[in-house]
Order: structure tokens, then sequence, then C-alpha cells
């Protein structure tokens, strides 16, 4: 079985087993994720907007363009890296997800990740930061990577802000710049 057929997979049972009904009620599709199933790199964002809602792809408005042009800065293409979310349902009005959406979704981006094996995991934001360190603040550990006891083995995870958050606060953009211009470094030391 392939590592896209596995994914795809995990993506039926999202359906299947009715997750976040509520959530999916509102929401035009589910949006599971996007790029290389066999990449090094995932990035994992924290639930779908508007756009990504309508096109069925993570990051794909103002804050996937940011995301996009700082992959290129480091020389990637967004086809050789894999992008997730944590909550895989737009939320209503663009709110926040609810720890318990998140955590209806958690076992699936487990899985996700145990089928991709990523070297690095990159988490944009503090909701999905939070699940792989759940007493940490983003802004005194974001850039750092952090190596944490994932289910058997050990995952390097590197927090970063939300690249929305950089749309909204010109000095966070620079932040954020800076932080993604150490990935290629982190990821060749693994």
């Amino acid at each position: 079985m392939t590592k896209q057929s596995e994914l795809q997979t995990i993506q039926q049972q999202i359906l299947d087993d009715g997750v976040c009904a509520e959530l999916a009620q509102g929401a035009t599709q589910l949006v599971f994720a996007d790029g290389n199933p066999e990449a090094d790199i995932v990035f994992i964002g924290e639930a779908p907007g508007k756009n990504e809602d309508i096109q069925g792809k993570p990051f794909v408005g103002a804050a996937g363009k940011f995301l996009n042009e700082m992959l290129e800065m480091i020389g990637l293409q967004r086809s050789s890296v894999y992008i997730t979310n944590i909550v895989k349902y737009r939320p209503p009005d663009n709110r926040d997800p609810l720890p318990e959406e998140k955590k209806a979704f958690w076992p699936y981006l487990v899985r996700q990740l145990n089928v991709i094996k990523p070297k690095l995991v990159v988490t944009l934001g503090r909701h999905s930061m939070e699940y792989f360190l759940p007493n940490a603040k983003i802004s005194q550990i974001h850039g750092e990577p952090k190596r944490i006891q994932f289910g058997e083995q050990k995952q390097v995870l590197l927090p970063l802000f939300h690249p929305a958050a950089a749309l909204y606060n010109g000095s966070m953009r620079q932040t954020l710049i800076d932080d993604f211009a150490r990935i290629p470094m982190i990821v060749e030391k693994l």
C-alpha cells in the first residue's frame, strides 16, 4: 500500500467516522492535506479558512500565499512538502478551533504523521503546537527545534508563528521569515 493510498484511507475514515459532524455541516468540504506524502517536512496549521474550504486545500488564502513565498525563500516548492491542519473543517466565521474539535481530529493527524514519517514537523500557530508541547508558549519558543517523544519514535518539531499573524502584524513578518530560514539547516542536521 502506498503512502498516498494510506492517507486516502485516513481521509475516508474521517468522513466515515463523522468526526465533528456539526463543524462538517457548516463547511463546504473536508480539507485534508496538500503536498507530497514522501516529504521530509510536514507543516501543520490550525484549521481551514474560507478559501481553503472552497478549494479543499490547506493554506491557499493570503496566509498560504505568504507560506509559499517563504518556502521559495528557502528553496522549496510547495509540492515538495506536506501541508495539513489539526482541524480539517472550517470553523464558522473563522473562529479558533475549539479544544474538543482539536481533540477529535488529533488521532487522524497522528496517523497522517505515522504514514509520512517526516524528518521535521513545523507547527504553524499555537493551536497546532499545543498538542505536541502542551505547556509551551509560542512567543517563548518559536524558531527553536524541539525533539519530542511521539508515539514510539522521537520527532523533531519546529514551532513557528502562524503566517496569518504576520499579515496583521508587520514586526511578526520578519520574525517568521527569520525562523523559517532555519528550516534547511535543521533538516540537514537530521
